[in-house]
């Protein structure tokens, strides 16, 4: 053999080595990918919670990550007042109350069993005082003077209770009353508690109160009532900064909760354990397997100035920028995200109004649209006069 054949054949066989080498690294790689997807489907199915039901959602976009028997009709005691808040919030936001609101509490609601801030019959309190009350230890009779406050009475503020639950499209949920004590026509499921706390939590003012761990109310007798907070998590758990507990003998033990790391906020709902140490260390893990997993990103906020500013037509001014009017987030696995934005304009003619609707914004997340946002002008802009016209053309003599 020449030294040149010998010198093939080496050659030869460094090649074939070198494929089968390269083809082993594929396979590895394959294979290792495969194994990683497997092992998070694997993660994922063998989730559960220690209860009759449970789920896990994204505050911003509404996505489940976790559900177990979510959509099952129990009894959920105390997380009734969820509602009861929401209502209350939303006549603040419209000003038909006032967080120095004066309440009286009737007979009717001084009268009221299980937990308590033990007001006086006939004595007035501060709308204030009254939601501190509520949201840190789930008193029943402050519940029941605020609704007779806004609705005249306990009955009547049930059915607007029970028409807000249809509106947030809560289709197991029937409202017997405002505080959640035993009621045979009282029920909802996980799911429902969860959309009606995410509605809840749209209101910043909930948070003034959520995360008061004891404090002293004082009556206008001059009498104390030390009250402390019944969701725990809010002290032992990184980042928990509300939620409502629930107890009846009927229920069981049950919490809807949130807590928010990072842009992620997500919302935690267990329901029917048998303890409260069962009850929060459900909610607990339900939030350490989603901040492990997921995030929340802000894709678009509110008032950006994404795009070069567009043309108005016989515009005293030649353009205008163009601002985002909303937020958008997405919601999904950890990991590198391809975003992409594409925009579509309406043709701008003078006058134009600010905030004037010119268009959209349309984002893609890895080839899927997952949203958008309508694209509004940031300023007013008039149209040309005949005056205008003449002073341009002098100017571009």
């Amino acid at each position: 053999m020449t030294k040149a054949k010998k010198m093939g054949l080496i050659f030869i066989s460094l090649l074939l080595l070198a494929a089968i080498s390269v083809g082993v690294v594929f396979k590895a790689k394959a294979r290792n990918s495969v194994e990683t997807v497997a092992a998070a489907i694997e993660q994922q199915e063998k989730l559960s919670v220690n209860a009759k039901s449970g789920l896990l959602m994204d505050f911003d976009t509404g996505t489940i990550v976790f559900e177990q028997n979510a959509d099952e009709r129990m009894p959920i005691a105390s997380m009734v007042k969820i509602m009861t808040l929401t209502l209350c919030f939303e006549e603040m936001q419209k000003g038909e109350l006032k967080v120095d609101s004066d309440i009286v509490a009737s007979s009717n609601a001084t009268s009221m069993g299980g937990s308590q801030a033990f007001l006086d019959t006939g004595a007035s309190y501060k709308l204030d005082e009254l939601l501190k009350t509520i949201i840190v230890a789930s008193a029943n009779d402050s519940c029941v003077a605020i609704a007779e406050h806004i609705s005249g009475s306990v009955e009547e503020f049930v059915i607007r209770m029970n028409e807000k639950a249809k509106n947030l499209g809560m289709e197991n949920t029937n409202f017997a009353n405002c505080t959640g004590l035993p009621s045979p026509n009282g029920y909802s499921s996980a799911k429902d508690v969860a959309l009606m706390t995410k509605e809840m939590l749209k209101h910043d003012a909930f948070y003034d109160y959520s995360t008061v761990w004891m404090f002293d109310l004082v009556h206008p007798c001059g009498r104390i009532t030390e009250l402390s907070n019944t969701n725990k998590l809010t002290k032992h758990y990184n980042g928990c900064d509300g939620g409502k507990t629930g107890f009846t003998n009927e229920a069981k033990y049950c919490l809807s909760a949130t807590a928010k790391r990072g842009q992620t906020r997500l919302i935690s709902v267990v329901m029917g354990a048998e303890t409260s140490k069962v009850r929060n260390g459900e909610n607990s893990k339900l939030f350490n397997y989603g901040f492990a997993n997921y995030e929340t990103r802000l894709l678009v906020d509110k008032g950006e100035n994404l795009l070069d500013p567009v043309v108005v037509a016989k515009g005293k001014q030649p353009c205008v920028n163009l601002l985002t009017d909303s937020q958008l987030h997405y919601f999904g696995k950890k990991g590198k995200l391809e975003v992409v934005y594409n925009h579509n304009l309406q043709t701008l003619k003078a006058p134009v109004a600010v905030g004037q609707e010119a268009g959209e914004l349309a984002v893609t997340v890895d080839g899927v649209e997952v949203g958008t946002v309508k694209l509004v002008t940031e300023n007013a802009v008039g149209k040309k006069s005949y005056l205008d016209y003449l002073n341009d053309t002098i100017a571009n003599w």
